[in-house]
């Protein structure tokens, strides 16, 4: 086999494998009902922000499949000047459903 297409071999088997982890790693679509109540938010220590164009975003619960982990709040640069963070917040589903996250978002 030529080496040139020895090499485009490889890299179209490096790429479908890495198109294939990232979509195994994908979140599922619509939304997840969770029957546990969430636990309360975990007070974090905030560093110095690393500039003045940066906001700081609070760290939640996220649910696994199987409990709540926490993910750690950080510091994000605005995408433009006047943008400001809608915090995430868990929401109670109606008629028994439990809870579902609705993500933070840039406005």
């Amino acid at each position: 086999m030529p080496i040139r297409a020895f090499r485009r071999l490889f890299a179209a088997t490096v790429l479908g494998a890495a198109l294939t982890a990232a979509s195994a790693c994908a979140p599922p679509r619509g939304r997840v009902y969770v029957n546990a109540v969430p636990p309360p938010p975990i007070v974090e220590v905030r560093r110095a922000a690393p500039g003045p164009a940066y906001v700081w975003i609070d760290g939640y619960h996220r649910w696994d499949g199987r409990a709540y982990v926490w993910v750690p709040g950080r510091w994000a640069a605005k995408p433009r000047a006047k943008a400001t963070w809608v915090k995430g917040k868990w929401v109670k589903g109606g008629k028994g459903k439990g809870y579902y996250y609705v993500e933070g978002h840039w406005r």
